[in-house]
């Protein structure tokens, strides 16, 4: 995991007109960052561990490989294998079945309770990822610039519609097939973290609101009140879209049961507090 910087940080930008991603000031604690997408690999170990602890879960998830990113999960599922890697870690789990903390979330499709005072391993929210997606750098485009290409991230080049999009057109040139690339396949930005553009979207914890639906500018979580229809925020882009999707202050609200179509998958990275 890499170490994200306490700070405040600009949360979204004006370059594109984004409607949901009018600029605020955020502040938000140090924390760790997963450098890489969760893998095939690593979703599988945990997965065992947790069959074995009373876990259930709607998707089995997939991948490439096992150094490729996991995919085919849902919200949920991703929400409580964070929960699993915290126990098989011997850390607290953050995320409960009841808001006294006492019955960790396991199994079903509900509205968790976070105990963000605890140490064990969880989703960004939507604040953690930008700031961390950014790398350290100001008020632009991507996790290096405002400028994009094929040798940069893995998306669909599309030069006629984007002018920030260097190509080359089409499927990325390093994907074996149409899809996903290796973790890691890409220079790593000013935090030394993986595909915070392109490959998969990620989920990330808050329910999606706008501009943000942030009640405070001090380590937001997101809306306050929603149910399981309400859309969850995923950040980053995927190979199958175009470069606007990457972009740092691009947000894309799925339903937290979506699994995914070609068009668009879900993956994840873990962090924890300090």
């Amino acid at each position: 995991m890499a170490l994200i910087p306490a700070g405040s940080f600009t949360m979204g930008d004006t370059l594109d007109g984004e409607a949901d991603a009018v600029p605020t000031n955020i502040y938000v604690s140090a924390f760790y960052m997963d450098t890489n997408l969760v893998s095939s690999n690593q979703w599988s170990q945990v997965y065992s561990y947790a069959l074995g602890q009373g876990y259930t879960f709607v998707n089995v998830g997939s991948g490439k490989a096992t150094n490729y990113p996991v995919q085919g999960l849902d919200w949920y599922d991703c929400v409580k294998w964070c929960n699993a890697r915290s126990q098989q870690a011997g850390l607290t789990p953050v995320y409960y079945s009841d808001a006294s903390f006492t019955q960790v979330y396991k199994t079903g499709e509900a509205i968790p309770y976070a105990n963000w005072t605890a140490n064990g391993y969880r989703l960004p929210t939507e604040a953690e990822w930008e700031k961390a997606a950014r790398g350290g750098l100001v008020g632009l485009r991507f996790p290096w610039g405002n400028k994009i290409s094929g040798y940069q991230a893995n998306y669909t080049g599309n030069t006629t519609t984007y002018a920030y999009d260097l190509g080359p057109n089409g499927a990325n040139l390093f994907a074996s097939s149409s899809g996903t690339t290796p973790l890691g396949k890409f220079d790593a930005n000013g935090y030394g973290l993986y595909d915070m553009a392109g490959n998969l979207y990620q989920w990330c914890w808050d329910w999606y609101g706008t501009p943000y639906g942030q009640p405070t500018t001090s380590n937001p979580t997101g809306l306050t009140t929603g149910d399981l229809n309400t859309e969850r925020v995923t950040r980053g882009g995927q190979y199958s879209v175009g470069a606007n999707f990457a972009r740092c202050a691009c947000r894309t609200p799925l339903g937290p049961n979506w699994t995914g179509t070609i068009l668009t998958r879900c993956s994840f990275r873990c962090v924890r507090g300090l």
